[in-house]
């Protein structure tokens, strides 16, 4: 392999994996971020198995004063208080890197690159080639042809490593020399190191160019004509200190020992241990190559494995195992033909599973179950797609450490003769139904049409509701609230991928103990869940908002929507052409052919060859940036970014949507069935997967076209398409009581122009265009924490005059200010905020010290009731039109929701009347406070855009 050592900068590599997960936090069953921990471990992990190397260790700060605060007492001074969570994820990244077999290097006085930099000039004097794993630049000072920057892949992305080179060729210098000579003079705000005032990163290599080192330009300064000149002379002795603060010291009282840090067997029992802590199952399985249990697994004893050899008609399931091949005696009192039984502890209780074979067994269960008024239902199935796959077996459990499975044969028409007995119980409207997302198992059932009539209780939505965020499967719950961990399907069928088997494959008794252990789990899950929705005071929201939408989402998923796909053939072929052309205008105007697709080349084409951007900034990867922000803000300047935009547009649509969703139609009912998550969004939003239609595009012409492939079942029919008139503005109005906006809406004003007249200090008549387009932005900017620079950017204004818009806006609508101020305080001492309805969004950060992660926990704070209100709407909305559409007997079908919008597949004969029907039902499907009213509109087409 070589003699490599990868020297890590701790503390820079634990605060970009907490940051890059600020948005979507890894939270773990007891409510802990584990953010840093999972980043740090998967750069740790990346490392070991792509880069082979043969010596580690990782560098730590000290909280000790170092020699730089000696010399500069407010070195990092400016700095903010790391966030409580990334503190608390070091001790548990320490026992990762034990875990690993690292050695962790410290020294008090020093800092990690100090550390870093002693280490990289021995081990490089003794032949190794060492890689200093860290995003911070400042280490360019330290490379050689030995020493390389080894920068990680953010969130994904691909590593960096930067020799001579390229850190000459990133900082613009000659020698990486310089690099401290950079530092010195543009200095570091992030250190508080100050630097010369005025000069930044290309003044210093334009100087270093011209005058070669630090010290030689301010030996020059009085040469250096202007306000540059002046700048030098005066900062000088900033300048000096600020190369003295930023030169990495490399005699630091450390000392590579090759066998310390070489790389060494792990440590298993310490990584299992730690893992399981932190929740890392996936992380645990892949490196560990085991299921790591979250919760200490519980020994099992089972009986003889003797099965019945036949199904319920005949058909052989399984093979009779000898008695001595058991764990448990031949003589045991559970060890019968006619059952089997395994014994398990779940809060010390026994349990015991058995499989219904035979029509005798299943005629004696039904008699049994009929009496039940509260029943927990699991399937089995061929697949994870409802819409396309095969009845396995079902599981029933009504007596905690009781559960019964019942498995279906391949034919079909014999599942049907059982389901056909066991129809009775499922169309029984007195029965509860308990399940674990109970909506995939209805919706299996449908398709051999079988119906469950009774209410349902979903312990992933009762624990949704309770706790909005993170991860709620089963394992992870009975983890959590049962202290047992479950058997994993893993250990049935194999791990995810192209060798994972089929639950058809497996045997009775294994598939039997499995299936009747989740029937089981999850009655003891609704038993535990349930004062958990009366302790958080969210049980509104479950039984009045979520638990009533899963038969909705289920038809809805069943129905599916026609799609056209010669219309989408079609237009693949006009957005090719188009793409082609607006490649070449691209090519003819660059005067060069290179690959469009390439932001490296694109980035040298646009601001290198033709220097649209003397600014332009480049990306941590060393190119330059040329995201669509970018791109937009250069698209009036030249013809030529306006057809890249095109290009990039077209060939996204083309891929993303055009192309794709011909590839989903259902091969038995050749209709697109998309699956609805209804607990992703912490906000309380439908999430939209396979194909996910909340992301079909709707700003530009060319991405609304799509709609156009979304048409009615057939020529009897005809789509309806109904959405909410500016339903977050008016609930913002409603929850605030801004009597401005209040006011405006019960008028019927148009909302934006009245802001606009209220902003501007002018008549609503004498509103321009422009002046409404601005207010429209600030009203749906400032409730998600927009501020000045936001909209500035938004809008390609000055930050003088956004300012001046915002302050006015909060000025003329002081509710809308208050409710924000009133509803962070409320967050600051009760922890979360709520919709209307009581759905409740906890945020842990809204009293953090630092203020990144404070300021985002506040704008959420602030978001959260409105978004959640807006979808608690729409979806009380979906059941009030379900059930009056039931009521009356309608063949039309409700079949799409996207966002606040709901499509209808209407016959023609009930449009008129269903029409009424949606918006009478929309619009009191709640009511908003101080008589904010709630406006639905319904439009009518042979396709949705044209109903739209």
């Amino acid at each position: 392999m070589g003699k490599k050592l990868f020297l890590l900068d701790a503390m820079a590599l634990i605060f970009r994996a907490y940051y890059a997960l600020l948005r979507n936090p890894r939270i773990t069953s007891k409510g802990y971020n584990t953010n840093a921990q999972f980043g740090f471990t998967n750069t740790l992990v990346e490392l070991i198995n792509n880069q082979k190397p043969s010596h580690m260790a990782v560098c730590f700060d000290t909280h000790a004063p170092t020699v730089r605060h000696t010399d500069f007492a407010d070195y990092k001074a400016n700095r903010q208080e790391a966030p409580e969570d990334l503190i608390a994820a070091i001790p548990d990244i320490k026992k990762i890197i034990e875990g690993f077999s690292i050695p962790v290097i410290e020294s008090d006085g020093h800092e990690a690159d100090d550390i870093i930099g002693t280490l990289s000039r021995q081990a490089a004097a003794a032949g190794y080639d060492v890689f200093m794993v860290t995003p911070d630049k400042d280490y360019g000072q330290l490379v050689t042809d030995k020493i390389k920057i080894y920068k990680p892949g953010y969130q994904g992305g691909d590593v960096e490593i930067m020799g001579p080179e390229e850190v000459c060729a990133k900082w613009n210098i000659k020698t990486v020399d310089q690099v401290i000579d950079v530092l010195g003079l543009m200095g570091d705000a992030v250190d508080n190191i100050p630097g010369i005032k005025g000069v930044g990163e290309k003044t210093a290599a334009k100087l270093l160019a011209e005058y070669g080192t630090l010290e030689d330009i301010i030996a020059a300064a009085d040469n250096i004509k202007g306000a540059l000149g002046e700048k030098i002379r005066a900062g000088k002795e900033d300048a000096i200190l600020s190369k003295r603060l930023a030169t990495i010291i490399t005699d630091v009282p450390v000392v590579f020992h090759e066998e310390d840090f070489k790389v060494k067997e792990w440590n298993k029992d310490i990584l299992k241990d730690i893992f399981t802590q932190l929740e890392f199952r996936t992380i645990s399985q892949r490196l560990l190559g085991e299921i790591i249990p979250i919760a200490a697994r519980v020994s099992t004893e089972k009986s003889a494995p003797t099965v019945v050899q036949a199904d319920l008609f005949g058909n052989t399931v399984a093979v009779e195992t000898p008695k001595e091949q058991a764990n448990e005696p031949a003589d045991s009192a559970e060890n019968t033909a006619a059952e089997t039984t395994v014994l398990r502890t779940i809060h010390n209780t026994p349990h015991t599973y058995k499989a219904i074979v035979g029509e005798k067994e299943l005629v004696e269960f039904v008699q049994q179950i009929s009496s039940q008024k509260e029943i927990c239902f699991d399937t089995e199935t061929t697949g994870l797609d409802a819409n396309d796959t095969e009845l396995v077996g079902m599981s029933f459990a009504w007596i905690p450490g009781e559960a019964y499975y019942i498995p279906c044969p391949p034919e079909r028409e014999n599942t049907l003769k059982i389901l056909e007995v066991l129809r009775p119980v499922f169309g029984d409207p007195a029965v509860t139904w308990v399940g674990q997302n109970i909506k995939f198992d209805m919706l299996v059932l449908k398709w051999y049409d079988v119906h469950i009539a009774g209410a349902l209780f979903d312990t992933m939505l009762a624990h949704y509701v309770i706790e909005p965020d993170g991860k709620r499967g089963m394992d992870m719950l009975s983890a959590q609230y049962l202290g047992y961990e479950p058997v994993h399907i893993e250990e049935l069928i194999g791990k995810k991928g192209k060798q994972q088997g089929n639950m058809r494959d497996v045997e009775l008794d294994k598939i039997k103990d499995y299936a009747a252990e989740d029937a089981d789990i999850t009655l003891q899950l609704k038993n535990v869940l349930l004062p958990e929705l009366k302790t958080k005071a969210v049980e509104k929201v479950f039984y009045e908002v979520e638990n009533p939408l899963v038969k909705v989402l289920a038809d809805m998923e069943y129905e599916g929507v026609r799609i056209d796909t010669d219309f989408l053939k079609e237009y693949s072929k006009e957005l090719e052409a188009e793409a082609k052309q607006a490649e070449e205008n691209v090519y003819r105007q660059a005067g060069v052919r290179f690959n469009l697709a390439s932001p490296k080349q694109l980035g040298e084409v646009l601001f290198e060859k033709l220097q649209l951007d003397p600014k332009a900034k480049k990306t941590k990867t060393g190119q330059y940036a040329t995201g669509e922000d970018v791109l937009l803000k250069l698209s009036h300047q030249n013809k030529i970014v306006e057809d890249i935009l095109t290009f990039r547009e077209l060939t996204k649509l083309k891929s993303t949507y055009i192309d794709a969703l011909p590839l989903m139609v259902n091969r038995k009912t050749g209709r697109v069935h998309t699956t609805y998550g209804q607990a992703v969004a912490v906000t309380g939003r439908l999430a939209s997967n396979n194909p996910n239609l909340q992301n079909i595009p709707v700003r530009s012409a060319k991405g609304r076209e799509i709609r156009k492939a979304f048409v009615p079942a057939d020529k009897d029919h005809v789509l309806l398409s109904a959405d909410y008139s500016q339903i977050e503005l008016r609930i913002v109005a409603a929850i605030s009581g801004d009597s401005a906006m209040c006011d405006a809406f019960r008028s019927g004003k148009d909302i934006h122009a009245a802001t606009a007249a209220k902003v501007y200090a002018v008549d609503e008549a004498a509103v321009t265009k422009e002046q409404r387009y601005k207010a429209k932005s600030v009203n749906f900017g400032i409730i998600y924490g927009q501020g000045a620079f936001g909209l500035a950017d938004n809008l390609g204004i000055s930050r003088t005059e956004a300012k001046e818009i915002i302050d006015n806006y909060k000025k003329e609508f002081s509710g809308i200010n208050k409710y924000m101020d009133d509803t962070i305080n409320f967050a600051r001492e009760h922890g979360y905020v709520q919709t209307l309805m009581g759905r409740k969004r906890w945020l842990r950060d809204i009293n953090s010290s630092n203020f990144t992660v404070r300021g985002f926990a506040e704008r959420n704070a602030i978001n959260s009731p409105i978004q959640g209100t807006a979808a608690d709407m729409i979806k009380l909305a979906m059941t009030k039109v379900y059930n009056a559409m039931k009521k009356i007997n309608m063949r039309s079908k409700m079949i799409l929701q996207v966002h606040d919008e709901l499509i209808f597949d209407a016959t023609r004969t009930e449009a008129n009347e269903l029409k009424a029907l949606i918006i009478e039902s929309m619009q009191t499907a709640m009511v908003l406070p101080n008589d904010v009213p709630i406006i639905a509109e319904v439009g009518e087409g042979e396709n949705w855009l044209e109903a739209h």
